[in-house]
């Protein structure tokens, strides 16, 4: 798993490439917490680039959307492909969270 960052205004967008599983979510957990400690509060999940998504990638989303609204922030995810976005939907995820076609159009909700 690899994850860069770019700043777009007041928003931070983490494009996610490869795998977020058991052994990758511990180093975005660890990035992601280092942007919200920084004082960003509204980032920008990109998944154009992701392979696979695990259940423990799934719990590093719902726990940064708790953190983020507890700070009065905002996480969202996009560009999800359909087997990333087939396992979310199985967990039920896509209710909880939110998911958008692409960068551009996260930019709208926050």
């Amino acid at each position: 798993m690899d994850a860069q960052v770019e700043q777009k205004g007041d928003v931070v967008v983490v494009h996610v490439k490869g795998r977020l599983d058991a052994a990758s979510s511990p180093q975005l957990d660890k990035k992601i917490n280092s942007i919200i400690d920084s004082g960003n509060f509204k980032l920008v999940l990109d998944f154009a680039e992701l392979d696979y998504l695990s259940s423990a990638g799934m719990r590093l989303m719902l726990s940064l959307s708790k953190k983020l609204k507890n700070l009065e922030g905002k996480v969202v995810a996009c560009a999800l492909n359909d087997e990333v976005m087939e396992v979310i939907k199985m967990a039920g995820f896509h209710q909880v969270l939110e998911l958008y076609p692409d960068v551009e159009a996260c930019f709208k909700h926050f």
